[in-house]
């Protein structure tokens, strides 16, 4: 089953220094429809200015992934690690038994970011922090990013928990097949494409999200050259 979370429906929040968008409850945005999607807890569109940031805050078990659509997040956090990641790049930070961290744009130009917060299967796990380059060209399927697998170490930041985020840029024409182990929610980073089952089609565009149940697989098809993020998780 397909489900289309176009972008006008999240929940918003406007700061001044950030323009947040919800796809989930968060902060002072409650809906009791959209809590969660299965051990997906958060996924925030996030627009920061130049000099905006997050003070330093703490979080405890829970797998927290930042994916740098454009501009550059600067990372520091209680267990020693700092690190600036890009656009390009992906950033994972482990919580576990508990970390306090803080996030800034400490560029002269505005930060997007997708924050996405998978619940863990491993409590109290010895926090950890890490950021991977993720392919750039336009390609004709998805590259992995993030997993939980053994299987797949050597080729992803890893988290505490049985799921894999994928995500890259389609070039315009790009058709293919992405296999769905649990349930996909996927992201609308840039562009327009479809998405695809047996019995559905929906049309999604920038800042749009949809859920995918029962399904094996799903087929993407880039109307425009598109950015696009599938988050697979129980």
């Amino acid at each position: 089953m397909l489900k289309h979370i176009p972008f006008k429906t999240l929940g918003s929040a406007n700061h001044g220094w950030l323009n947040a968008n919800h796809h989930f409850s968060f902060g002072q945005y409650y809906n009791p429809q959209r809590m969660n999607f299965g051990t997906l807890r958060v996924v925030n569109d996030d627009l920061i200015s130049p000099g905006g940031g997050f003070a330093p805050h703490p979080h405890e078990n829970m797998e927290i992934i930042t994916y740098v659509r454009s501009g550059a997040v600067a990372h520091k956090d209680s267990v020693g690690n700092s690190g600036v990641t890009k656009q390009g790049q992906v950033q994972v930070m482990s919580a576990g038994s508990g970390i306090v961290h803080s996030e800034f744009n400490k560029a002269n130009e505005p930060l997007a970011l997708y924050q996405i917060w998978i619940e863990t299967n491993k409590p109290n796990a010895k926090p950890k922090w890490d950021t991977k380059n993720f392919p750039q060209e336009v390609g004709v399927k998805l590259p992995l990013l993030v997993s939980g697998y053994q299987e797949d170490a050597n080729r992803a930041l890893h988290i505490h928990q049985n799921a894999r985020i994928y995500g890259g840029k389609i070039a315009k024409g790009a058709r293919f097949e992405h296999d769905i182990t649990h349930q996909a929610y996927i992201l609308a980073s840039d562009g327009m494409f479809t998405v695809a089952n047996t019995q559905q089609r929906l049309t999604l565009s920038k800042g749009d999200g949809a859920q995918v149940t029962d399904n094996d697989y799903i087929v993407l098809s880039a109307l425009t050259d598109c950015e696009v993020v599938v988050i697979d998780a129980p």
